[in-house]
């Protein structure tokens, strides 16, 4: 049962740049809406997780999702998480992307959040909007990577990607899979170029990253997760879950 909550402005902004921070409880919904403004949406722990449409953008907490300004979107979260949006008046959007992207974070840009969000109470001082303005800067010319676990509707892909979900442990090659699905390993690949804008491989790691950091908040080990992946070692996993997010899944926990 989700919990819906109360979208916090609908018709103007207390100022163009504004960071609201609040924990969100589990299982907590904000029903579909629109706004003139554009949202920057970050999970500090956790997955975050908003629907465009007909796509879902779900990530981890080294990023954090963009949404342009009038575009129709619903936020959720399966557990708690302490979450940041900072919302963007449609007149400093110019240089932000113009589509709904996930945003890769980078140390400098969680630092200035980190400082922002101690000062939201005074939220008209300056140095509180200095520090926004260049976490704004740094989120035009931040890495893109689109839905970053991205689906497809192609009947072959989309019937790899959801069997690839519900068997993370599969290591079997490209090559096997498009096999099975009775399709060359150039025509699986060349779809994956074109559905998902990255390779099969990168598709599995980035799904086995985004169950994992829910396992690891649940206080699974690493080793359990590592073998419930099909991984060899803890060692595999730990280099795979660091190569894209940064961080080992110890630091994250």
């Amino acid at each position: 049962m989700k919990l819906p909550l109360q979208v916090p402005f609908t018709e103007i902004l207390p100022t163009p740049l504004f960071l609201r921070t609040t924990l969100m409880p589990a299982d907590a919904i904000f029903p579909a809406h629109n706004h003139s403004w554009g949202e920057f949406v970050y999970a500090y722990n956790g997955v975050v997780q908003v629907m465009v449409e007909e796509e879902q953008y779900l990530v981890p907490p080294q990023y954090g999702i963009w949404v342009p300004p009038n575009v129709h979107h619903l936020g959720l979260n399966r557990r708690e998480v302490l979450q940041s949006s900072l919302y963007v008046a449609n007149e400093l959007c110019e240089a932000l992307p113009s589509k709904t992207q996930a945003l890769l974070v980078s140390p400098f840009m969680r630092s200035l959040l980190d400082h922002a969000r101690e000062s939201t109470l005074d939220y008209k001082n300056q140095r509180h909007l200095r520090l926004l303005t260049v976490f704004l800067d740094e989120l035009a010319v931040a890495q893109r990577a689109g839905t970053f676990l991205p689906a497809s509707d192609d009947a072959v892909l989309k019937n790899i990607l959801h069997y690839l979900e519900n068997h993370p442990d599969d290591n079997r090659p490209v090559a096997t899979l498009a096999q099975d699905a009775k399709v060359t390993k150039r025509t699986l690949s060349r779809k994956c170029r074109r559905e998902l804008g990255i390779t099969l491989s990168e598709w599995r790691n980035r799904m086995r990253v985004v169950k994992a950091i829910t396992l690891i908040e649940e206080g699974k080990s690493v080793e359990s997760i590592a073998s419930a992946f099909g991984y060899s070692s803890p060692s595999a996993f730990i280099a795979m879950f660091k190569k894209l997010t940064g961080v080992t899944p110890a630091s994250h926990r």
